[in-house]
């Protein structure tokens, strides 16, 4: 067996190499106790982690998501067809990740849990949809109603979410661009699935999900809209003091931008490791520095300022490397200094400084003669060795085993110090990675390398990196933050079609944001940069998902009833989509950051469950609030071009009508009515509808307005004057 360090033949069994004294691994690449030994090894093994633990947060999300969507359906019947439809969907996306090329182990880690946590809405609108028209029509025709309604409801709540993801492509980084692309897919692929595979699984489910329907579990929140209605003058000052202070906060955030102190509540082995080593021998912060190979005189001045650095422990070159006797390796010596070092015969050694002044063609020093002849020893030892190794010089006895010492040392030295073109300096810190004071130090080693060197040089490292992710962090956090809610307020617009309600709702889920970033500062912990830049833009693009349906209903509803009692029929409405989609997302980000033990994915988990309570709790406690004082100003600002779309018929006779009307009707009226009465209404009504008059024309006492339960074709003696609502 041969040393890989000295290249020296050992007998079989060799665990020690007598030469150079380094450990020998086996011929199978393991040491001598069997234990493997390789960095491909070591990657693969923390693949292999890795890929357990996505595997692992997958199943428990989805024993959680059944949970939830048993809760919140239907039927029974109904949570295997929302599966199913959501793991077609994820296939399809993994499976198309190869025409990406490549892409990063975080995009591919999150990308399942989110997008099942993000695309689960699709699925659930279209079921509920079918539920309401299966009610009234068969199978097939309600499949058809369902899927044409809920289309356009769909694509108008994925182009909030594309937009906040669409943000991340703009990062200054690849990693943004790279979980946009994958997550944007998912999202595509998720809606592609809900249009052509869950229709089909519905019409075969359909009798299924009729013999296994249940009570509504989902209990309603009354109790909430009347404390909204009651606090409407107390809360948004407060929130707008909140977030005020949260936005200060959010940019004292401790941000970090290398994750190696990090700390995972589940840690792998490797973490354990270094904590344990971190705890006992404290860690030391390397730079290194790379300038041009061959100016050993200026290398060893930039270690020496660099050693006399109170911020320097120690220092690393070829320049302050002892060969031996005192000598460095990198000291220029004459043939009679070398002969004295290696036990040389001293023409011998001048012999050997001819023959490098011919190799590197410099003839004068052979004319002018060798005695004053000096060759940096490192260089001259490396001449040697090839020398020998080319069978042009032999030594023997002691002399080749002190050499062959010296090579061992070389191979080493080299190896890590030096190439071709490149010389390698390390500087050990004890400072940490991550400080201004680090960050200061680090432009005085610049300044000090660039008084030997004009250009061409690299001072690379940790900390080095995270001052180059900190100066682009800035720019990319304003860029993502402007952008993914410039988009947002743009579908919005054009979904609501006001100018103030996309507003309204920008500033309830942009506080959401700020508080949620506000925890680190309070907490004292630090953030990793790239959980927040990827959570602000996914909780801007989905998390106002929530809003956007209160606001839905809220708008449909005051059209019908007074704005107070609108916002608690909203409520009740929108909370079971509100609690399926926050507790999925919730979950998922808690799972992430618990399960985990990257600590950029946990990092992520962290900030996207938080930030997705933080939003539920907001919508519900601050935003009905926002909706009604700011009712006046949605209204102001609409720009709804009245008339546009509507067709005008004229008709008599018996007619059956599905939809809205506005005009005049003259006749007997049987239908179930929702909407404003302008002129006399005099019918019978069925027990449990409201009536409500505004500034009437005349006043009946109420008891002459009364509610029977005859059929409405035989009129009741009831009159009522004014605009009933």
């Amino acid at each position: 067996m041969t040393c890989k360090i000295c290249g020296k033949q050992l007998p079989a069994g060799s665990t020690v190499c007598k030469y150079c004294g380094a450990r020998v691994r086996s011929g199978d690449g393991s040491r001598p106790d069997g234990h493997r030994y390789s960095k491909k090894g070591l990657a693969r093994k923390r693949t292999i982690n890795l890929i357990i633990s996505v595997l692992a947060l997958i199943v428990i999300a989805a024993v959680i998501i059944v949970l939830v969507l048993t809760l919140t359906s239907r039927s029974y019947a109904e949570v295997p067809v929302l599966i199913m439809t959501f793991g077609a969907a994820a296939l399809l996306n993994m499976g198309t990740n190869f025409l990406c090329g490549t892409i990063s182990f975080i995009s591919n880690s999150v990308t399942v849990i989110l997008q099942l946590a993000l695309a689960i809405d699709y699925a659930i609108i279209l079921c509920h949809r079918f539920s309401d028209e299966h009610e009234t029509l068969g199978v097939r025709e309600a499949c058809i109603v369902a899927l044409s309604k809920a289309i356009p409801e769909i694509s108008s709540s994925s182009l909030t979410t594309i937009s906040g993801l669409a943000a991340l492509a703009f990062m200054h980084f690849g990693i943004g661009r790279d979980l946009a692309t994958v997550l944007i897919k998912a999202i595509l692929f998720s809606m592609l699935s809900v249009f052509t595979l869950m229709p089909g699984l519905l019409v075969l489910f359909s009798k299924l999900i009729d013999k296994t329907r249940h009570k509504n579990l989902v209990p309603r929140i009354t109790a909430v809209g009347k404390f909204d209605v009651k606090t409407r003058y107390i809360v948004p000052p407060i929130f707008a003091v909140v977030i005020i202070a949260a936005a200060v906060f959010a940019n004292l955030c401790p941000y970090c931008y290398t994750y190696t102190d990090l700390v995972t509540a589940k840690q792998s082995e490797r973490q354990a490791a270094y904590q344990k080593i971190k705890g006992e021998f404290g860690t030391s912060n390397m730079v290194a520095i790379i300038v041009p190979a061959g100016d050993y005189e200026s290398e060893g001045k930039i270690l020496a300022e660099l050693d006399s650095c109170p911020e320097v422990d120690s220092t690393q070159g070829l320049a302050n490397i002892e060969a031996m006797d005192g000598y460095m390796l990198t000291d220029a010596l004459t043939p009679r200094q070398l002969s004295e070092l290696a036990n040389l015969d001293y023409e011998i050694a001048k012999a050997l400084y001819g023959a490098y002044a011919v190799e590197h063609d410099e003839y004068g020093e052979i004319i002018n003669g060798l005695s004053d002849y000096k060759v940096p020893l490192y260089d001259m030892f490396m001449f040697l060795k090839q020398e020998m190794e080319d069978g042009n010089i032999t030594l023997g006895g002691d002399v080749q085993d002190t050499l062959d010492d010296l090579f061992a040392q070389l191979d080493k030295a080299q190896v890590q110090l030096q190439s071709d073109k490149y010389s390698r300096l390390v500087a050990y810190l004890n400072v940490p990675e991550e400080s201004d004071e680090t960050f200061a130090f680090v432009d005085k080693i610049h300044d000090i390398v660039g008084k030997y060197y004009d250009s061409d040089y690299y001072v690379v490292g940790n900390t080095t990196s995270a001052m180059d992710l900190s100066s682009s962090f800035g720019q990319d956090n304003l860029l993502i933050s402007v952008l993914s809610a410039l988009f947002v307020i743009l579908v919005l617009l054009f979904t609501f079609k006001s100018a103030g309600l996309p507003v309204l709702l920008i500033i309830v889920i942009q506080g959401s944001i700020w508080i949620n970033f506000a925890f680190p500062y309070l907490q004292h912990s630090q953030l990793y940069f790239l959980g927040y830049l990827i959570v602000n833009s996914i909780q801007m693009g989905a998390n106002i998902d929530y809003a956007i349906v209160i606001s839905s209903h809220y708008t449909d509803l005051k059209k019908v009833m007074h704005h107070k009692e609108a916002i608690v029929a909203a409520l009740n409405e929108s909370f079971p989509t509100i609690f399926t989609s926050g507790s999925i997302l919730a979950s998922a980000g808690v799972l992430i950051s618990v399960l985990t033990t990257n600590p950029v994915i946990a990092a992520i988990g962290e900030c996207l469950g938080r930030g997705t309570i933080i939003s539920i709790i907001l919508v519900l406690f601050v935003l009905p609030q926002i909706l009604v004082l700011g009712d006046s100003i949605i209204e102001r600002t609409s720009f709804e071009m009245k008339g546009i779309g509507v067709t005008t018929r004229t008709a008599s006779g018996t007619m059956h009508v599905n939809g809205r009307v506005r005009g005049y009707i003259n006749g007997v009226v049987d239908a179930e009515i929702k909407g404003v009465l302008h002129g006399q209404f005099n019918a019978s009504i069925s027990t449990g509808t409201e009536v409500t008059v505004d500034e009437p024309d005349m006043y009946l006492p109420e008891g002459e307005v009364t509610a029977t339960d005859e059929s409405p074709n035989e009129p009741a003696n009831t009159t009522k004057g004014g605009d009933a609502e």
